[in-house]
């Protein structure tokens, strides 16, 4: 007998996972820069080395989980929508085909467990691990699509993600000049 509701934990635990790796490097880099700007001994005052670095932890990687966990929700979404404006499924078939790459993604967070060390590699593990999925779900869905169904759905898709990332960058970019403009020594 075959549970559909088998690897319902698996988004759970990925994202479990790519917040601690990511929040351990974190940690490793915060340490480095608070001892470079002379905060790390004030703090040694309060806190023993391992309740520090187990503070940090918990803060970074509540952060990445925030961060991916909204990633998760808006590539969903973007997807439910694309599928809306481009599949004639009625019964829902290519969804739950979608759903076998989410093993894609927990390879992905356990594989990145090798990049602690690295943000680079952190990034190039969760970029390669989205673009294999992304693939995987395009092939999937392309069985029970027309071509011009799954190219529109591919389309869409990399066109809305581009709008957003552009527009958070520029958005980041406009602050940061805001930021460094509004400095007395500028």
């Amino acid at each position: 007998m075959k549970n559909p509701y088998l690897y319902g934990y698996l988004p759970l635990i990925t994202i479990i996972l790519f917040s601690l790796t990511f929040g351990l490097f974190t940690v490793t880099e915060s340490i480095v820069l608070f001892k470079s700007i002379g905060v790390y001994s004030g703090m040694r005052e309060f806190l023993s080395e391992i309740q520090m670095r187990i503070f940090l932890l918990i803060v970074f990687a509540l952060c990445y989980f925030m961060l991916f966990s909204a990633l998760k929700l808006i590539g969903e979404t973007i997807h439910e929508l694309a599928m809306l404006f481009f599949s004639k499924d009625l019964e829902g078939k290519t969804v739950h085909e979608a759903r076998g790459g989410n093993v894609i993604f927990f390879f992905g967070a356990l594989a990145s467990a090798i990049g602690i060390q690295s943000f680079w590699i952190l990034l190039i593990i969760f970029i390669a691990t989205t673009f294999i999925y992304f693939v995987y779900v395009i092939y999937k869905l392309s069985n029970y699509m027309t071509f011009g169904a799954t190219v529109g759905v591919m389309l869409f898709e990399i066109v809305i993600w581009f709008v957003f990332l552009t527009l958070i960058i520029y958005v980041v970019f406009k602050l940061y000049n805001g930021i460094v403009s509004s400095l007395p020594f500028s």
